[in-house]
């Protein structure tokens, strides 16, 4: 943490979005960058899930999604009793993040959601034993998962068909919860473990297994998106205004996460969206937020969708899944917009 971040005290920046709101804080203009219709809707939905890498779209809701003409914001957390790994939000949130892998299965089981831009790359990481050298030593070994056809054993799937495995044969999953799945790598009875914020930096702190694999880091996985942001496909054809106008919102949080990572773990922490500050700083010095108008989400999305394809995880072909499933205008409105 810099000198200048160190005299951030807790309850001065608290304070100061009190009296000066998230988008004055930060600098941020509160108002579009030029005249255009008000939303169709007043009302947003956003999910929430305890994943930290999504930190810009809960940064925006106290008020950059109210700058753009929201005046009912709520985060829904998914239900519990939701089973199905195929992106339910879809069912209760009008926009929402996930994981590339997600996403290219929902579409292709025919889920109603829409890709509408890549979020920031480089939140999994792969833990592994000693018993595991390389990404190919991991045939026939044990590697947990919370469940398959889950985010994680989709992006997995997708990183060990591209070196030549097959994951449907070539791997042992073991379905546990991320808990369970944490303390199984530390006892050694699994050989690796997908994880992604906060639980890579649980991991490191307790000293236990060592990374593997880092998309943050490891080419090709660092060139491409793990994260994206979606909505809800009848929310986005009927509120296309309101759709831009949350984009937007979520835009330009992402670069207070790359420019203010110490402000905004403790914002998020005041506003229970997370409960440890270090592993926010963390995950928000180390993800590149501030370089999704250089990574390509088609090309994202066709990357992992081809992967998944070739190995029988998904049916659809990627560029019929493409077509299918993504909407890239707001996209490339809001480069031409935000130029940063």
């Amino acid at each position: 943490m810099t000198d200048r971040h160190e005299d951030w005290t807790r309850r001065t920046f608290v304070g100061g979005l009190t009296t000066a709101g998230t988008a004055g804080l930060f600098g941020l203009r509160p108002e579009p960058a030029f005249a255009e219709q008000p939303p169709e809707t007043t009302r947003l939905r956003v999910s929430q899930s305890p994943a930290i890498c999504f930190a810009p779209q809960y940064l925006a809701g106290e008020q950059l999604f109210q700058a753009e003409g929201f005046t009912d914001v709520s985060y829904v957390k998914r239900p519990k009793e939701v089973s199905t790994p195929f992106t339910p939000e879809a069912d209760y949130a009008d926009i929402f993040s996930t994981d590339v892998g997600s996403l290219v299965a929902a579409i292709d089981r025919g889920r109603p959601i829409v890709v509408l831009l890549g979020l920031h790359g480089g939140c999994y990481e792969l833990f592994v034993t000693e018993r595991v050298r390389s990404l190919r030593d991991l045939a026939g070994k044990r590697i947990a998962i919370p469940g398959l056809h889950t985010g994680r054993h989709l992006v997995l799937s997708a990183i060990l068909a591209y070196i030549g495995l097959d994951p449907r044969r070539d791997i042992d999953w073991v379905t546990e919860e991320a808990p369970v799945a944490m303390r199984l790598l530390a006892e050694g009875k699994v050989d690796g473990f997908m994880g992604f914020p906060p639980e890579p930096q649980e991991l490191r702190a307790k000293g236990v297994g060592r990374v593997l694999m880092s998309m943050r880091v490891d080419r090709p996985w660092s060139q491409h998106f793990c994260c994206f942001v979606a909505g809800q496909r009848d929310f986005v054809r009927r509120h296309p205004v309101a759709t831009k106008r949350a984009l937007r919102a979520i835009l330009r949080a992402t670069s207070v996460c790359a420019l203010e990572p110490d402000r905004v773990a403790l914002y998020l922490v005041e506003k229970g969206f997370v409960m440890r500050p270090d592993f926010v700083r963390q995950t928000l010095t180390e993800l590149p937020y501030g370089r999704w108008r250089e990574y390509s989400s088609e090309d994202t999305m066709r990357f992992y969708a081809l992967k998944l394809h070739e190995v029988g995880l998904v049916r659809t072909s990627p560029q019929m899944l493409i077509e299918q499933g993504t909407d890239w205008r707001f996209l490339n409105e809001l480069k031409k917009e935000l130029k940063g």
